[in-house]
């Protein structure tokens, strides 16, 4: 539970726009368990301004082909301090931090054929040509003792900041090359090796299934889908993608259905999404989507940026729905049909089901759906509920009903 910046800032957020985020989450959201800050893409990239990337673009990086903050945008990293003096100051807030990289070597380092810290190697040495089809940082990492090398270095240096989750890009699934296997594991490895817990979150998505147990083995989080944005066919979309991974939810492993893009999103977006900067979902589609994700137990990356998105707060503090996703232990969908969803979910005391409604009208609730409590509505559920466009009705049954009220 946590908050991204790519959702608000994309490719540019900075140092001051990163704390008055982990300051808010300190102050408003740090109570109701949300405790991650992460940094997302080109951190490096000194000219990165919007969602866009820059072909090319010159990154910040040391000696051993390891990228650094760009101090222009990350003043606190300068004389080499890295990323060090951020985490400490939002570890002094009682929060974790994060940072997003992009799988393999940074092109500029092979072109300079930098030393591999640690080796005799050099970077051309453990690079090969499998590249990002959308971003053009980086080569991959050979499998070999030397690749190997390289992810240590990294992941070293994270440690030595303090980094405590990291989400490796393009490297779940490519639409060149599927799922990168060999730099999961080697990644994987290094972690284990580092001496400092971090959280390792894989994307982008979809996820192939029959990969499931490898992932389960190897990472925290992976995402199920590409980048999910607040448009109702997305979300109407996950439905199917959620019921397939529902039974590979254990403790310690969690499918990622991606951020959710609740509040002051697209802050600095330059396509026509720009004159939208606030999520477009409704509050129904809102509880929607929180409550697919709560029945998953999925991770709760907020989107916005926080400051600007206090009306979303309540929403995501809902201490019914959160002691529902903390506390479930099953969950799966039981019934689907074109026009609604049913899931249902036990926890060691309670029983819960979800309605949603998939039409563009309300809907009565039916009478065999009713008793208990409405988490969202926070009433007694009457003996008729109607549930609006794209909403839910996400109700904790009564004892009578399988759990205690």
């Amino acid at each position: 539970m946590g908050w991204n910046s790519w959702d608000c800032f994309g490719a540019s957020v900075t140092e001051e726009e990163v704390l008055a985020n982990a300051r808010y989450m300190a102050a408003h959201l740090k109570a109701a368990g949300y405790a991650y800050v992460v940094v997302d893409i080109q951190w490096s990239e000194p000219t990165a301004d919007s969602t866009q990337y820059h072909p090319f673009a010159a990154l910040t990086m040391d000696d051993y082909g390891r990228l650094q903050p760009a101090v222009n945008r990350f003043p606190s990293a300068a004389n080499g301090a890295g990323f060090g003096p951020l985490a400490r100051e939002i570890h002094a807030l009682g929060l974790r931090f994060g940072l997003h990289i992009m799988r393999g070597i940074p092109r500029q380092a092979v072109a300079a054929n930098v030393p591999i810290l640690g080796t005799k190697l050099h970077a051309r040495d453990v690079a090969v040509n499998n590249i990002c089809p959308w971003n053009a940082d980086m080569y991959g990492v050979a499998d070999t003792p030397g690749g190997q090398a390289y992810y240590d270095s990294l992941v070293r240096q994270y440690a030595e900041w303090g980094v405590d989750f990291l989400k490796v890009d393009d490297i779940c699934h490519s639409t060149l090359y599927g799922i990168h296997a060999a730099e999961i594991a080697a990644l994987r490895r290094a972690i284990d090796a580092c001496g400092r817990p971090i959280v390792l979150s894989l994307s982008p998505g979809p996820a192939s299934l029959e990969h499931g147990a490898f992932l389960q083995a190897h990472a925290n989080m992976w995402r199920l889908t590409d980048d999910f944005w607040d448009t109702w066919p997305q979300l109407a979309g996950m439905f199917s993608v959620a019921a397939k991974w529902a039974p590979l939810v254990q403790p310690g492993t969690w499918p990622d259905l991606d951020m959710l893009p609740l509040g002051a999103i697209r802050q600095r977006a330059v396509d026509a999404a720009t004159a939208q900067p606030c999520s477009r979902f409704t509050v129904a589609e809102q509880q929607t989507m929180l409550t697919l994700w709560g029945l998953m137990r999925a991770p709760l990356m907020l989107g916005g940026h926080l400051p600007a998105s206090e009306a979303v707060v309540p929403l995501v503090t809902n201490r019914d729905w959160l002691a529902m996703r903390r506390t479930i232990t099953w969950a799966r969908q039981t019934q689907a049909t074109p026009t609604s969803i049913t899931w249902q979910a036990t926890s060691a005391n309670r029983r819960y089901v979800a309605r949603f409604n998939l039409t563009d009208a309300a809907v009565a609730l039916t009478a065999a759906a009713s008793g208990g409590w409405s988490i969202w509505g926070q009433a007694p559920v009457a003996s008729q509920l109607v549930v609006p466009a794209h909403g839910v009705a996400l109700i904790r049954c009564n004892s009578d009903e399988g759990g205690e009220d």
